[in-house]
């Protein structure tokens, strides 16, 4: 039985094509119907000409081959090869021999001078600065804003990635594939990697679980979205947060209200919890953001014993691996899992590119959260789930959280001896674990420039080339102005040279 293929304006192009005598490439669309007869090669070299002033093809983009162009166009291989010699004389393109024929000069396009800005860059930084929490693009701008320093909290050693032992898992990942391994999987994800996370959080997190108790999420992100349809489905209308606490978290959490519980030496305040009322809470035990603190022990009875009153618990495990003065502390879920959901990633350990996380919940919201990830991905990715697997059962994955706690904790050193020289009226938290600091300022160090005003100080510090986070961005209620401040992504010439900036700000 015949079918025509394609729809109905698709099928009348060509056909009206082939009625000219021409034919029809994928490369620009381009159509040798539309050519003047007699002048192929001049009609194409122009065409291509064109789409390399436009930008459609870039400095260094590749051409098809002539062969493969005229066998599309229904042209003889003589006027491709002729179109791109003429280019090539042109200076547009070049022969690269089995590398093909590239585009290698775009032709310049004048720009109109910026018109100079009404107002100095200091006000630009503080209107991005301003009102955070009702504009969810506000990190995204951050992140695009230049700088020649970027202390930003929530980055690793970018630079230490295992790019060898990544290749080498890769290649034997793709060696024992079979055909059925590149369709859709599970979407709780690969067994292989909920298998070896369970293995991880049994060595490193003292979590007893089951491979099946783990799904596979794109990163944290992911997972407290998956949990906000699931609660919200479930008439959870808010949920506690730390005060301080992440911005970014509570953004993800929208839109559900996050009544804020203080944060003290010991942790969230479990009273100050109780009266907020909400059924649900958010928390960071092992290394609160952003001041560092872990939960502690009497406050982990109380906290167990709200929860078994009928709270739940969502344990954002954020550092938890990055610590350096203090020793390990088991996350709450190993203390009590029908009441906490468990959130994990390797966006600290590795990158977050790789947008690879996981998610263990009690047993009563399971089956909600499969359906919830089913419906909005049909899983994460396998393959990089397949490589994860294999750096982690291989031991690969320990010896690199190894080397870069030995680096981020000489940025860290370095970061806190140029805090002491350059800002001795700041004083320092969080130091012992993690991949930041949090900085407060004395009511002597408020009076000047910036009158205790954190994010005008940050909207400086960027007009002179330094990103930081303002510590009022992460709280809902009056707070001392502080500073966060990432030290893991950068060297230690440029942490200094960061917070002397800082330094020279406050003076």
């Amino acid at each position: 039985m015949n079918r025509s293929i394609g729809s109905p304006t698709q099928r009348s192009i060509t056909s009206a094509s082939a009625a000219r005598g021409g034919g029809v490439s994928d490369f620009l669309q381009l159509d040798s119907g539309d050519a003047p007869k007699g002048g192929l090669a001049d009609w194409l070299a122009r065409e291509i000409r064109d789409a390399i002033a436009d930008g459609r093809l870039p400095a260094g983009g590749r051409l098809p081959a002539t062969r493969t162009l005229a066998a599309d166009l229904r042209v003889s291989r003589g006027v491709v090869t002729e179109a791109y010699r003429r280019l090539t004389e042109d200076g547009h393109v070049a022969g690269r021999g089995r590398g093909g024929t590239v585009v290698v000069a775009v032709p310049h396009v004048p720009t109109p001078s910026p018109e100079p800005p009404d107002q100095p860059p200091v006000a630009a930084g503080a209107g991005l600065f301003t009102a955070p929490a009702d504009d969810l693009g506000v990190f995204d701008a951050l992140r695009a804003a230049p700088a020649r320093i970027d202390l930003s909290p929530g980055l690793p050693d970018l630079a230490a990635f295992p790019r060898a032992a990544w290749l080498r898992a890769e290649r034997s990942v793709l060696a024992g594939l079979t055909p059925s391994d590149f369709g859709y999987g599970d979407p709780r994800g690969t067994p292989a990697l909920r298998t070896a996370v369970a293995h991880w959080l049994s060595r490193n997190r003292g979590i007893r679980a089951d491979p099946d108790d783990v799904m596979i999420v794109n990163g944290t992100a992911q997972a407290l979205r998956l949990l906000v349809d699931v609660l919200h489905a479930d008439g959870v209308r808010e949920v506690a947060v730390e005060e301080p606490g992440s911005l970014g978290v509570r953004q993800h959490l929208r839109p559900l209200r996050t009544p804020p519980v203080p944060v003290d030496a010991h942790g969230v305040r479990v009273d100050a919890l109780r009266a907020t009322g909400a059924r649900a809470v958010l928390l960071t035990p092992a290394h609160q953001f952003p001041t560092g603190v872990v939960l502690g022990g009497e406050r982990r009875r109380e906290l167990m014993e709200w929860a078994r009153d009928g709270g739940l618990v969502i344990e954002d495990d954020y550092d938890a691996e990055h610590r350096y003065d203090r020793p390990a502390v088991p996350a709450l879920r190993a203390l009590l899992p029908e009441h906490v959901c468990y959130a994990g990633s390797v966006s600290k350990l590795l990158a977050p590119a790789l947008r690879l996380g996981w998610l263990l919940a009690p047993p009563a919201y399971r089956d909600a959260l499969l359906d919830a990830k089913r419906l909005t991905d049909l899983g994460t990715a396998g393959l990089p789930q397949l490589v994860l697997a294999h750096l982690m059962e291989s031991g690969d994955l320990e010896r690199h959280l190894r080397l870069i706690r030995r680096h981020h904790r000489r940025r860290r050193d370095a970061m806190i001896a140029a805090i002491r020289t350059q800002l001795p009226g700041a004083v320092v938290h969080g130091a012992a674990a993690g991949l930041h600091l949090t900085i407060t300022f004395r009511e002597t160090s408020r009076k000047g420039a910036y009158e205790g005003s954190d994010t005008a100080l940050a909207a400086a510090a960027l007009a002179d080339g330094v990103k930081v986070h303002p510590l009022s961005w992460h709280t809902q209620l009056p707070h001392p102005p502080g500073l966060v401040l990432g030290y893991a992504a950068s060297g230690t010439a440029e942490i200094a040279e960061g917070v002397g900036v800082l330094g020279r700000l406050v003076r």
